[in-house]
Formats: C-alpha cells, structure tokens, sequence
C-alpha cells in the first residue's frame, strides 16, 4: 500500500492552528482522511498502528478544542502520537517514522514545540501534565496541560501518585483517559473492571445543562448553594467515583464509535467523544 491515498482536506491542514479554522462539520472527514494517512504512512515504515488508529478523532478534537502549543498535550504511550505528528507539521517527514535519521516512533522534544515531554512507556503523562500546570499557575501564565492516558498505563502507581496531588493545579489540568480495554495486551485486574462498571453520566449531564442555565440567574449566596447540592447529585446519579473523590470533574463514558455527529457538539464537548475526561476543579 505504497500509493498514497486523497486526502484534500487533510492537506489544507499543516498545524492545529490550521485545524482550528475549519468547521465543525468538517471534523468527521479530517479524521477519516488522518486515519488514512496513517495506515499509509506505517505500511511503508512499521510501527504500532492500532495505538495511533485508537486516537484519530481524539487528536483531531485536542488540537481543535486547545489552543496547542500554548495548552500541552502530553501523550502517554508515544505510539498513540503518530496522527499528532502529521497535524503539527511533520505530515512531510511521517514516511520516515523510525528510520535512521527520521522520526521518532515517541514523541520528541527536539522535533517540535508540540511534543512538550518526551515519553515511550507509560503511566507518566499525568506527573508531567500536573508538572506544566503547576508552573502555569505559579507564573500565572495562561494554558492548560492535557494527559492522554490508557486504561492499561492507568494500572501504574505513578499514575496515582500524580492524581493524588492533582488538586494543586486548579482547572489547569485535564486528563483524558482513552478506554479502549486494549493495552499492548489485554489489560487485567481490577482496576480494568472497575473502569468497565462505570456508568455514563449522560443522564446527568442533561439535567445539569439545563440546572447551570437556571443557576447562573442566581444570586451568588444561591449560587454557591446550587454548586454544592451538584456534589451531591453527581454522587446520587453516576454513584461517584474514585476520580471525583480526588478532587476531579469526572466526565464519560463516551463511547467515539456510536457518538453523534460532531456537527452536533460544542467545542468543549468535542474533547469528551473519544473516551473519559476529567479535569481539576
């Protein structure tokens, strides 16, 4: 598969900023035309192609929702980076991708100002995201720092640990975790089945939507009561979770095959479709 396929609006695309100009109708064909690129792109170099596949519609709506550069995006695995790779404007180098003197198969700080921190494997995205919004916050710098994280890197302590301090970096910091029950192999444990039984808050965050609208009409004193009253709802509707007992925003599960179209969704919501998304609150 050496002939390379049509991709017309992919090659309008050269970085996110690029991504950020297009409409959200367009989004669904930009990724199926990323996607093509990418089985392309490995069937002349090798590399890990599911990991990359997994996270087409996921980069396509990072770069889209975050002002990227300013936000970091810090991928856990580096083989889920190569679809990042073509958008930040390397698409001209990707058939190089692990050959001598081409790119690298992680991503790379040398290579470009996209790739922030440097990782193979695994279980680190959420220190060094919890690293950047920290210094964000101490410098009050604006931007936000994203770590795109498995369910098999999840099982790590290193993980916890930074999630354990998570709270220091305010709203800084968003976690993303792609749940696609599917690590280099199929992931075991608890913590996979635990993952498994959580429930989708759709139906809460319906509500919610329509109660933020009628909170905001709201003196402050009744504002203040209407946030803590959404503690207990959360808890009361999805069960709660260990994410929100951290001190997290707890979003998902969205499952990115059945969502509807993105035409349909704001840009903040484009960030929830390709797995769970939480953030410090």
């Amino acid at each position: 598969m050496s002939d390379r396929p049509e991709t017309p609006l992919l090659d309008t695309v050269q970085y996110p900023a690029d991504i950020r100009k297009l409409d959200r109708s367009q989004l669904s064909q930009l990724a199926e035309e990323l996607r093509e690129e990418v089985i392309s792109a490995v069937s002349v170099t090798g590399g890990h192609l599911g990991a990359g596949l997994g996270v087409v519609e996921l980069t396509v709506a990072l770069h889209y929702v975050f002002d990227t550069p300013s936000d970091k995006v810090i991928w856990d695995v580096g083989h889920q980076a190569y679809p990042h790779k073509i958008v930040t404007g390397r698409r001209d180098r990707i058939r190089t991708l692990r050959q001598g003197g081409g790119l690298s198969g992680f991503t790379k700080r040398s290579e470009s100002e996209y790739d922030p921190f440097g990782a193979a494997h695994s279980s680190t995205s959420i220190s060094a995201a919890l690293g950047f919004a920290i210094a964000n916050k101490l410098s009050n710098a604006p931007g936000k720092a994203v770590a795109v994280i498995g369910d098999g890197a999840m099982s790590a302590g290193m993980a916890y640990e930074a999630m354990n301090n998570a709270a220091a970096a305010g709203n800084r910091l968003v976690v993303i975790l792609n749940d696609n029950d599917m690590s280099i192999a199929p992931p075991v444990g608890s913590l996979r089945n635990a993952l498994a039984r959580l429930v989708s808050s759709n139906k809460y965050l319906t509500p919610r939507k329509l109660a933020q609208r009628i909170a905001r009409a709201m003196p402050e004193p009744l504002h203040r009561t209407a946030r803590r009253m959404e503690e207990y709802a959360r808890g009361l509707f999805t069960g709660g979770t260990l994410f929100d007992e951290l001190g997290f925003y707890y979003v998902g599960p969205v499952d990115v095959m059945t969502s509807k179209p993105w035409s349909k969704y704001s840009k903040t919501s484009a960030t929830r479709r390709s797995g769970r998304c939480w953030s410090t609150s």
